[in-house]
């Protein structure tokens, strides 16, 4: 049986607090943080974050793209290990300066960590990288044993 609740005739209904309810309980089934509200305002919190990721096959390759803007090169590591291809690194918050004060912030700043266990056919001793314009692209060629070779069929 569920659990009683006080009738209060003079509170008005709000959609969005049963929302919020239902994300609340949610993120604790998830094991994410939960986005806390002090009175009407929000609270800051810094969530844990990852990157999104595109994944394109061609005949010759897979190529990974990672969002990562706002993030210095120095920042991020590409390793693979195990056939695991592994991206990390940190989005760093600015500081505060003087003058300056934050009303909202929505965006997710920490560390991060985005594994992709490899595909049969790829060589993960030939990996390369490349990050321009906020975007990071991971060449992860195919295996000369996985290209297809076309045999030429006599007929006699």
């Amino acid at each position: 049986m569920g659990t009683l609740i006080p009738w209060e005739p003079f509170t008005r209904w709000d959609p969005f607090k049963e929302l919020e309810e239902m994300e609340r309980r949610l993120s604790t089934w998830f094991g994410r943080p939960v986005r806390r509200r002090e009175g009407e305002k929000e609270a800051l919190t810094v969530a844990e974050w990852s990157p999104l990721v595109d994944i394109e096959e061609t005949e010759k390759e897979y190529l990974i793209k990672a969002e990562l803007p706002e993030i210095k090169k120095e920042d991020v590591k590409v390793t693979v290990e195990n056939d695991v291809l592994t991206i990390a690194g940190e989005r760093k918050f600015e500081k505060e300066e003087k003058g300056k004060k934050y009303h909202r912030v929505e965006r997710s700043y920490g560390s991060f960590v985005r594994s992709f266990t490899l595909p049969e056919d790829a060589d993960g001793t030939k990996v390369s990288a490349e990050y321009k314009d906020g975007v990071l692209r991971i060449h992860l060629p195919k295996s000369e044993k996985a290209k297809p070779k076309a045999i030429e069929v006599k007929v006699a």
